[in-house]
């Protein structure tokens, strides 16, 4: 018969056997090395990167994204974690990613609650500049193995803009105003990519240089641009086109007059990667100078 002393060393051991077990496993997953870059998982709670990795071809390596997340029409499909300020983290640990990609808007304090759980997190801000676009693309392709997808992306675009600036850039220049909100009325101010599309179109926007987005429509009818843009971010084409009537029923706006208030896609022009911006560029110009010097 065994030695009390001998059975109880043993239970001892199997004590500190167990208890370390489950000590270990109500730890934090350490952050390993990460896998190669074209097969790591990611989620993704920004709706300009989602986009933008669809653009690299690397979707598939999108688990989940944000409900917000629905250019191209293929994103809506992945699995939702909430929203970009709001995620649901306990979903987010659930699924096991090897890196998420977060945005300024996400929670900070839902960030710390993932990396205490090992999880890796890759912050980005949204890009204020067509070249910041280009930059944060190059950055992504290197993130998910597509680095040469990336830098073909990348040149195309800034010819495509080249093409249109050199178009436009002796051409007069006429005064531009865009709608980027409803209420209250909102546009862009030289803090904003957007506005980039007037400068390089060979437009002038009459609230480059207001401190606040918010404007008013006594201040456009003041100011009474060649042009007014309606590119309302978040909005239903319906409430775009009513927003267009409204302007013409200014009649002192020679905006109005001359039927040059026009509708955007919001979808296009206020999505920062290299290949939207190109193509909002060449319908910003075509609209403030039909044709160019062609």
């Amino acid at each position: 018969m065994e030695p009390n002393r001998t059975r109880r060393h043993r239970f001892l051991a199997a004590l500190v056997l167990i208890t370390g077990l489950i000590f270990s496993l109500a730890l934090p997953a350490r952050a390993g090395e990460l896998p190669p870059p074209e097969q790591r998982k990611l989620i993704c709670l920004s709706p300009a990167i989602t986009e933008l990795l669809y653009l690299l071809d690397a979707q598939d390596q999108i688990i989940a994204n944000t409900i917000y997340c629905n250019v191209p029409e293929a994103s809506q499909s992945k699995v939702k974690v909430g929203t970009m300020t709001h995620a649901n983290v306990e979903k987010i640990i659930y699924m096991r990613p090897d890196l998420v990609i977060v945005s300024p808007l996400s929670s900070k304090k839902q960030i710390r609650i993932l990396e205490a759980q090992g999880i890796r997190i890759l912050m980005k801000e949204n890009p204020q500049s067509f070249e910041a676009m280009c930059r944060l693309t190059l950055e992504m392709g290197k993130v998910v193995g597509k680095g040469e997808a990336a830098a073909a992306l990348v040149a195309q675009a800034r010819k495509d803009v080249a093409v249109v600036e050199a178009r436009t850039r002796n051409l007069p220049k006429k005064r531009v105003f865009i709608q980027i909100g409803l209420k209250p009325l909102k546009t862009v101010n030289k803090e904003m990519f957007i506005n980039e599309y007037i400068k390089l179109a060979g437009g002038i926007n009459i609230a480059e240089n207001e401190p606040s987005w918010v404007y008013s429509r006594e201040n456009v009818i003041k100011a009474d641009p060649d042009i007014i843009l309606v590119a309302t971010m978040g909005s239903a084409k319906k409430a775009r086109l009513e927003q267009q009537q409204r302007w013409k029923a200014f009649s002192a706006l020679q905006a109005s007059t001359k039927e040059q208030i026009f509708i955007l896609d919001p979808d296009i022009i206020c999505s920062p990667t290299p290949v939207s911006f190109a193509r909002g560029l060449e319908a910003v110009a075509e609209i403030i100078h039909p044709g160019g010097n062609s």
